[in-house]
């Protein structure tokens, strides 16, 4: 019998183009609460054009075996390999292979970009259902900074429920060039690997800061409420203190919760970081900056401490852990005036 083989071409406006291998089968808070998981983009269907002599295959099932697992491997970096040197400025295509290990079928999945160096990358895209043992090969257009570094972008492969999936023994895939000479990586990045020991639990937690994430979620919190007509909160650097440390701890301890590891309270960490007050809120998100503005955005009860007219000083925390379920958690301290 005569093999056929069927070729997908997948165009996404969200610049993420995805190829499948079809040779397989396809068959106490006084504030707030738990932070909602970003809204993914939405997905427009490809078109399929009849060719002489090709079948087209069944379509995969829309249901998944009830207890099936979430797994995938990362079978090779198709293009731009590891420290590939780009030229400042230049637009490149990072293209990745995976393999579905699991028994879930991928329907409703997303490519999220997670924390590092975006490069311009879009924050979600969705990617096309995959049938366990299947192939992907998931692209993102990307565009090397303009000053000379090292530069490093974060990945996930994200379930319909927004939860990251296992990449072998990793949370993340990534994307890593050099830029120029290299020579200004860390400063030019605001990436920092810093040994963290959180008040109990994981120990052994080498997670990162993002200087650069910190002050571009101040600009944004402030120009939300510049355009609301509210005065700008001060960064207080007790403040952010308390912040960071709530997020590295989430991270290293793998949770999304006000209460700390330790059993600390909002109040109790803000306090303990030298800041006296008895009227303070505070708001937890994950993902980038502009993932937690719209995270907070779309549910009242966080807007409104954004936009809390009352509002005097703030701090701003990032951690990024790899072995953690989200990844870059954020965490932002607010005091009345």
């Amino acid at each position: 019998m005569k093999k056929t083989i069927l070729v997908l071409t997948l165009i996404l406006s969200s610049c993420i183009s995805i190829s499948v291998d079809s040779s397989q089968s396809t068959p106490r808070p006084d504030f707030i609460t738990a932070t909602l998981i970003p809204t993914k983009a939405g997905f427009v269907p490809a078109t399929l054009t009849p060719i002489p002599e090709i079948t087209i295959a069944p379509t995969l099932a829309v249901t998944a075996p009830a207890n099936c697992t979430n797994s995938a491997v990362l079978l090779r970096d198709v293009t731009i390999p590891d420290n590939t040197k780009i030229n400042p400025g230049e637009k490149f295509t990072k293209t990745w292979e995976f393999q579905n290990t699991g028994t879930c079928p991928w329907i409703g999945y997303a490519l999220t970009f997670a924390s590092g160096d975006q490069m311009n990358a879009p924050l979600s895209a969705p990617i096309p259902d995959t049938a366990p043992k299947s192939k992907l090969q998931a692209s993102v257009e990307l565009t090397a900074p303009s000053s000379n570094g090292t530069y490093t972008g974060y990945f996930t492969i994200n379930d319909s429920n927004g939860k990251s999936i296992p990449i072998g023994i990793e949370k993340t895939f990534w994307v890593k060039i050099v830029v120029g000479s290299g020579a200004a990586a860390t400063s030019s990045s605001g990436n920092v690997n810093t040994p963290y020991l959180p008040p109990s639990g994981n120990s052994n937690c080498n997670y990162t800061q993002n200087a650069g994430y910190v002050s571009q979620l101040a600009s944004l919190i402030n120009q939300a409420r510049a355009a609301a007509q509210l005065p700008a909160l001060t960064l207080n650097a007790q403040l952010s203190a308390a912040a960071q440390g709530h997020s590295a701890d989430m991270a290293c301890n793998n949770f999304l919760d006000h209460t700390g590891s330790d059993g600390s309270w909002i109040g109790d960490r803000i306090r303990a970081a030298g800041y006296s007050t008895s009227g303070y809120s505070e708001i937890i998100a994950i993902g980038t900056p502009q993932n937690a503005m719209d995270q907070w955005a779309a549910d009242p009860p966080h807007w409104d401490i954004v936009m809390n007219p009352y509002g005097g000083e703030f701090g701003v925390g990032y951690a990024y852990y790899a072995n953690s379920d989200f990844g870059g958690y954020i965490t932002v301290d607010f005091v009345n005036q």
